[in-house]
């Protein structure tokens, strides 16, 4: 039953000191009501200890304990849980929200039994003088006996198997070291001081600099830390100790950009510190890279990485949040889908929205540097599912701006649009530069427009996917109808014989020869029209996939340069000549596209016979 319910064997460890930290949680508020108990919150520990020879691992606390009786009806019954039924009876008494019950017998005691032959489990119940031990060996039912303890408390005794086909398979658990590290990986901010018999060497008398002796003695040790960093007060915390806690935690040498720590008591009440890396680690961007945030229940990890707390788009986001609300199941291994954590979940995507958009406000630099780590994240997910979280991301994602020299949003751009603008004008390539040398551009910046610069392959995508923004369409420079005045033709009836000439020579590699109304200096360039871009052809090109339908051609002429002029000349003198003209300008074209010359080879031996 315990192997098929929990999926490792180390989470034994936590569920034992849940429940003694849980037995002295119960023992802690009775002192409360009852003065008689003298004890104070200081008094209480947890204890580890190991016997290597006996190959035992004792986990002893010193809080409430249990009676016969009980012993049998929490322990005999599998999966019965003597705290849920007390959380129950908390809930309708004063001071309630003070017991944070962690641990609960039943299936988290039972899981010992991955690592355990036998199990022992003595025990006094405060106000009892007597004590009993519960044993059993997990498969033939229990036994429970009168037994002695000085005080009252519980000691849970495991008999550690003997290793099987695996090296150090069990053995591993009656090593101080081992025990030590599952103490700090998943129960380092119980709020009780767990102490551990530690070997330490002391200097035995007589012992010189010249001449050392030691001998090795057991002390107990507190292991724990007790105060996690997410419990304390913001005010109390230097930001030296958020950034050691960042670097160690994630062995990360850089700082984190941003640190927010949140506390929020409510319909779920949890704590939850978060951290914007100050870099993108190595394999952020690969299968290798694992996104979540660490869970806990009230100091205890319950998932180390649980991916549902932020959405993908957020998933740069390290940290740790902290909750005693939320619904687990019988196991603490597994996370029920609760309300509880779609409503932290929630909170969290408010809050790290809010701190970016503060950072776009008040910190525009430093913004631009976190979207230099994590912008094309956010651009993956604007492309998913066909554009369904535009409206989520698309005031987050910044774009090259001509005119601004710099990134700008779309807001931004919007709000600087000319009165009769219709459109948002972008311009696709592989660097600023080069999209800013593209003849497509000219008629724009002539007419002060402002055009973004999309050199990421998925920016153009983004335009083709979003349509609009803030009721303006995007629009590329490509495109054959840039909504200007006046008109983007020309009177193509003055230029048709050699357009004409040129469509016939290059026949089946062009759709349409045009008279260009946008080209200024530059003699030729390819538009694609509606449809399927040139970027979009580039991009499928590149990572292997064939598209089942190319972008069209439309091979667009400035009639006033001097290359169409030498065409329309030489097409009735010379027509073998003016061909060899057509396929310069039409390999000019693809070149300025970004689009592969045909055959490279016979163009340069072409090119060459002109000279």
């Amino acid at each position: 039953m315990v192997n098929s319910i929990y999926t490792n064997k180390e989470i034994f460890l936590r569920e034992l000191i849940s429940n003694a930290s849980d037995a002295i949680d119960k023992l802690c508020l009775l002192a409360l009501t009852d003065p008689s108990v003298g004890l104070r919150r200081s008094d209480f520990e947890i204890l580890l200890a190991i016997d290597k020879e006996k190959r035992t691992l004792t986990v002893s606390d010193n809080g409430i304990g249990m009676s016969e009786a009980e012993l049998e009806e929490n322990l005999g019954t599998i999966a019965f849980s003597g705290s849920a039924n007390m959380r129950e009876k908390l809930e309708k008494a004063e001071g309630a929200e003070d017991a944070q019950l962690i641990g609960q017998f039943g299936v988290g005691f039972y899981s010992a039994f991955m690592v355990a032959d036998h199990i022992e489990v003595v025990s006094r119940r405060y106000g009892e003088d007597e004590a009993h031990r519960w044993s059993s060996d997990g498969a033939e039912g229990f036994s429970i006996e009168p037994a002695s303890r000085e005080k009252w408390g519980t000691d849970v005794i495991l008999h550690i198997r003997p290793d099987g086909e695996e090296k150090d398979e069990y053995s591993r658990y009656v090593r101080e070291y081992p025990i030590y590290k599952l103490v700090k990986k998943y129960s380092d901010y119980v709020r009780f001081p767990i102490r551990m018999l530690l070997p330490r060497p002391k200097e035995l008398e007589g012992s010189t600099p010249e001449d050392p002796k030691f001998e090795e003695v057991y002390e107990y040790e507190t292991i724990n830390s007790m105060v996690p960093l997410w419990k304390r007060r913001k005010t109390e915390v230097k930001p030296e100790e958020y950034n050691r806690f960042y670097t160690e935690t994630y062995s990360d040498e850089t700082v984190p950009q941003k640190v927010l720590p949140i506390s929020v008591d409510g319909r779920v009440s949890y704590d939850a510190l978060l951290f914007i890396p100050g870099k993108a680690p190595a394999d952020y961007y690969s299968d290798a890279f694992k996104p979540g945030l660490s869970l806990y229940s009230s100091g205890i990890l319950i998932q180390d990485r649980c991916e549902e707390l932020l959405p993908d788009y957020f998933n740069f986001v390290r940290g740790v949040v902290d909750s005693p609300d939320l619904s687990l199941n019988i196991s603490r291994e597994m996370l029920q889908q609760g309300r509880e954590l779609k409503l932290i979940s929630e909170h969290l995507e408010k809050k790290v929205r809010g701190e970016l958009e503060k950072m776009l406000k008040d910190d525009r630099e430093g913004y631009e540097r976190f979207f230099k780590n994590f912008g094309r994240q956010l651009k993956l997910c604007a492309l998913e599912d066909y554009g369904a979280k535009q409206d989520q991301l698309q005031d987050l994602l910044l774009f090259w701006s001509n005119t601004q020299k710099g990134l700008t949003l779309l807001s931004e751009y919007v709000s600087r649009m000319k009165e009769d603008q219709k459109y948002i004008y972008y311009a696709s390539g592989d660097t600023i530069e080069a999209i800013d040398r593209l003849p497509q551009t000219e008629v724009l910046k002539d007419g002060g427009y402002e055009i973004l610069y999309l050199p990421d392959k998925m920016d153009e995508f983004i335009a083709d996917m979003f349509r609009k923004y803030a009721d303006k369409p995007f629009r590329s420079v490509l495109d054959g109808d840039l909504g200007l005045t006046p008109p983007d033709k020309k009177d193509e009836a003055l230029y048709r014989e050699g357009l004409d000439f040129i469509q016939k020579t290059l026949a089946g590699r062009v759709d349409e020869v045009v008279a260009s109304a946008r080209l200024k200096s530059h003699p030729v360039c390819l538009s694609s029209g509606d449809g399927i871009t040139f970027e979009m052809e580039r991009y499928f090109k590149a990572i292997g996939q064939d598209m089942p339908v190319k972008a069209r051609r439309i091979l667009e002429i400035n009639t006033d340069h001097p290359a169409f002029g030498a065409i329309d000349r030489l097409m009735t003198v010379d027509p073998d000549k003016a061909k060899k003209y057509c396929e310069v300008l039409y390999n000019q074209a693809l070149l300025i596209a970004g689009l592969p010359i045909e055959d490279p080879s016979g163009y340069t031996d072409m090119l060459c016979s002109l000279w």
